[in-house]
């Protein structure tokens, strides 16, 4: 399908930007309880009258209060019910954080954009990381500096926005303000002291400098209210390398620990009324984010090593070059007294992979040390438009339909040859007919071992894939307030995909105020999340050796004659039922919001097992000789989960300041009630889903998470206090179901004070996990390789970085 008019449907020039004042505008701005966009169609409804919890998250206030500069980690440490862990040693998952909402996939969380559809990231999790097997959105595409609030939707939401909503929605709101400009200065570093008894070392006292400067810059556009706003940044973090003492262990990584990484951010939000009755709107993005992380070690007596290149052993560096594109353009008018926006969203996520400090030992000597191994894209382009009315039906009703056409294609870039390549001792690519006389052997080997092929670390992709499809979608979205004190909303949507059918799915939601202060809510959906093209169509196969055997291992497409006569079914969305019940309570000073929910998945799509030669089916052993171990993504397994959110807060006038103090919670079980094999693969549920891959899976969130933060604020003082509790974690290594790793209960704290010294200028400083807690050492497990991460501990509750300090300065004029 050609789809020329993508970048160019909406394009056009503006108007020319016109001389700013100066004048701070930042207490003029839009107080926070401002109307919700997130899971309400309606412009009357307010974040504290909706049906559904939505957290509203002021992302200027807590930026500059933490030491977070990515939004991933800013949200693990504000909302419970939101979890991620940067990784270590996971491929391409180490420069994108898996990112989960109440325990779900990371492609179960639907990501919008000023309440568009943002693209997913090209990557797939495949090896050493959360979230296996899924798709996912990569949120540290966006800068902090761009972002003026985040709505999370705590809540099934598939029937107002369509695919990935099963957990819930986030909508990240951009900033509007039309004067003036404001900049912010980060600098921050790691104070390393090793958990245990000096267990753990690193290169330096100090590490993981970090360096972040992002300038906003707001001007009006025209006289008739239009403004543009635009934001500029830059991000350096060095590495942060916590190793397993080698004095005491011998681990299989001598370089774990925090990438090293380098972002360049540019997002504009334009806004310019063009008459009375017509806006026109742009929203503009750009991220180049170059990731340096190191891979497993490669000792020197490794038969994946040549002495003569690397005569102490080696650690392969993996560079991955990320650059994500956001165009969303459109118009705003009114038809018949309809509210009408009709709009273009266009985004793409390009994803490369250079290998250095590597080889290809099959090349001995000669072998490069560098490789481009390829990579991989995803474009997304959405068209459509929405309307919304509100009549004079009892208290009042409001009623939103729209339309939307998206096209998608995924696309697998090959890697130059020898970096998925094993070659015999001539020179010639290895294939199942070489004979073994002519593979490259490992000198002095008895018995006789052979050199692997690829570059060490990560071996680069063998074949170029390009695949698309397209999706047509109508929805409509009501809401009706019956009394003053009661409301239901009702929401519908069909969706149709041209690579696997149509589906339906309904939302029933309602809130009863039973006193001013006091409201019952409650919700019940149907939800579903079609399997991504990357699920559908990735297609990976590269030759290892086992001990003396070449083995080639294939993970198959899903439309693949290997998938299909192996047993494995087509893939199908997942579908859900979703139910949350709940209550609100406010007071002024006092807020506090109760809401319990069940979340009951069916056919979630995993990546398998490997699948042996032998566990294949006999014909499939006969056609396909070549193969010794089969990988697949599957729709293997059905979870439900039951969960309460709590959020208290209180604000009280102390002396001559003003306290503010929230207490939120979590409570998340999730069970895998089902494995779904097919007839022809009875009895193998242990390779369709291993218990060491269930626990993965269910310690995707910590049962319980708990977050604290105090601030006070009296002049031009203020002071901030956040303890976040995580519940402990368990872990399965690689010796079978009863191979337990413990991660125990961890507290972290952080504290900072800021100061005011004018309007304009202000300074913060204060120390992210004060107390240098890290996860529980699992001491036991490192030396025999038998962490996920290959270190002492794996990513997991608060990461592995430890104490942190930093200083902040905000200026605008």
């Amino acid at each position: 399908m050609k789809i020329k008019y993508l970048s160019a449907l909406f394009l056009g020039t503006t108007a020319a930007l016109y001389s700013q004042q100066t004048n701070d505008t930042i207490s003029k701005e839009a107080k926070i309880e401002e109307v919700a966009i997130t899971g309400s169609r309606n412009k009357k409804r307010t974040v504290i009258d909706t049906p559904v919890p939505i957290d509203v998250i002021d992302i200027k206030q807590v930026s500059q209060s933490t030491g977070q500069i990515e939004v991933n980690q800013l949200l693990q440490f504000a909302a419970p019910s939101f979890n991620s862990n940067k990784q270590s040693g996971s491929d391409g998952a180490d420069a994108v954080d898996p990112a989960t909402l109440r325990g779900l996939g990371p492609d179960q969380t639907l990501l919008l954009l000023n309440g568009k559809r943002y693209h997913q990231s090209s990557l797939i999790n495949l090896f050493g990381t959360k979230g296996r097997g899924n798709t996912g959105y990569d949120m540290n595409t966006i800068p902090i500096g761009a972002i003026k609030r985040i709505e999370v939707l705590r809540d099934g939401a598939s029937a107002q926005y369509g695919s990935d909503a099963i957990a819930g929605v986030i909508n990240v709101i951009l900033n509007d303000r039309d004067k003036g400009f404001e900049g912010n200065v980060f600098s921050g570093m790691n104070l390393f002291k090793s958990p245990g008894n000096n267990d753990v070392v690193s290169d330096h006292k100090i590490d993981g400098l970090t360096f972040d400067f992002n300038g906003n810059l707001g001007t009006k556009i025209g006289n008739k209210g239009g403004f543009g706003n635009f934001t500029a940044e830059f991000v350096n973090k060095e590495y942060a390398i916590r190793n397993a003492n080698p004095a005491i262990y011998d681990a299989p990584r001598q370089r774990f620990g925090d990438a090293k990484s380098q972002n360049v951010y540019f997002f504009g939000n334009i806004q310019l009324p063009l008459s009375d009755n017509l806006t026109f709107y742009s929203r503009q993005g750009f991220s180049n984010r170059n990731t340096h992380a190191y891979a497993w070690t490669r000792k020197a007596d490794d038969d994946k090593n040549i002495p003569e290149i690397y005569p102490n052993g080696f650690n392969p560096i993996e560079n991955t070059k990320i650059t994500d594109f956001t165009f969303d353009n459109g118009l705003k008018f009114k038809v018949l007294d309809w509210d009408v926006d009709f709009y273009n969203a266009f985004g793409s996520n390009r994803f490369t992979y250079q290998i250095d400090n590597t080889l290809n030992a099959t090349l001995g000597v000669k072998s490069p040390t560098s490789f481009n191994a390829g990579g991989h894209s995803l474009l997304q382009n959405t068209t459509g438009f929405n309307a919304t009315k509100q009549f004079n039906v009892l208290e009042g009703l409001n009623i939103a339909f729209g339309s939307e056409f998206r096209y998608e294609r995924f696309e697998i870039i090959k890697g130059e040859e020898a970096s998925y390549a094993a070659y015999d001792i001539n020179g010639n690519i290895v294939t199942n007919d070489t004979p073994q006389n002519l593979l490259v052997p490992v000198p002095g080997s008895d018995p006789v071992r052979y050199r692997p092929g690829g570059s060490q670390g990560f071996p680069g992709y063998s074949v170029n894939l390009n695949k698309n499809r397209n999706n047509f979608a109508a929805y409509v979205d009501t809401e009706l307030d019956i009394t003053k004190k009661w409301m239901v909303s009702v929401a519908g949507r069909f969706e149709n995909y041209n690579d696997f059918g149509s589906t339906i799915n309904g939302k029933f939601a309602t809130r009863y105020a039973i006193t001013p202060q006091f409201a019952l809510r409650g919700s019940v959906s149907t939800g579903f999340r079609a399997p991504s093209l990357a699920q559908k169509y990735f297609d990976l196969q590269f030759t290892n050796f086992q001990g003396n055997k070449l083995v080639t291992i294939q993970l198959a497409p899903n439309d693949s004659d290997l998938a299909v006569r192996t047993g494995i079914p087509q893939l199908k969305q997942e579908t859900s039922v979703n139910g949350s019940v709940g209550f609100t309570f406010n007071t002024g000073k006092f807020t506090a919001t109760i809401d319990g929910y069940y979340i009951n998945v069916k056919n979630r799509i995993v990546l398998t097992g490997n699948f042996s030669r032998t566990d294949l089916p006999p014909d499939v052993q006969v056609d396909y000789p070549y193969i010794d171990q089969a990988q697949f993504f599957s729709n293997a397994i059905d979870t439900r989960t039951k969960g309460v959110d709590v959020i208290l807060s209180y604000n009280e006038t102390i002396g001559n300041g003003r306290l503010s103090a929230t207490l939120a919670g979590n409570y998340n079980d999730m069970e895998i009630t089902s494995v779904n094999v097919s007839e022809k693969l009875k009895g193998k549920e242990d390779i369709y889903l291993s218990a060491r891959e269930r626990a993965f899976i269910l310690a995707s969130a910590p049962k319980t998470k708990v977050n604290l933060s105090l601030n006070y604020k009296i002049s031009k003082f203020n002071a901030n206090l956040q303890l976040v509790r995580f519940h402990k974690l368990t872990l399965i290594g690689y010796n079978g179901p009863d191979d337990f790793q413990t991660y125990n209960a961890k507290i972290t704290t952080d504290l900072s004070f800021g100061y005011d010294f004018s309007k304009n200028i202000s300074l913060t400083i204060g120390s992210k996990n004060l107390f240098n807690r890290y996860p529980t050492l699992q001491r036991e497990a490192v030396s025999a390789g038998n962490t996920e991460s290959g270190g002492i501990f794996d990513p997991v509750q608060m990461g592995f970085a430890g104490r942190q300090v930093f200083a902040r300065f905000n200026f605008r004029f």
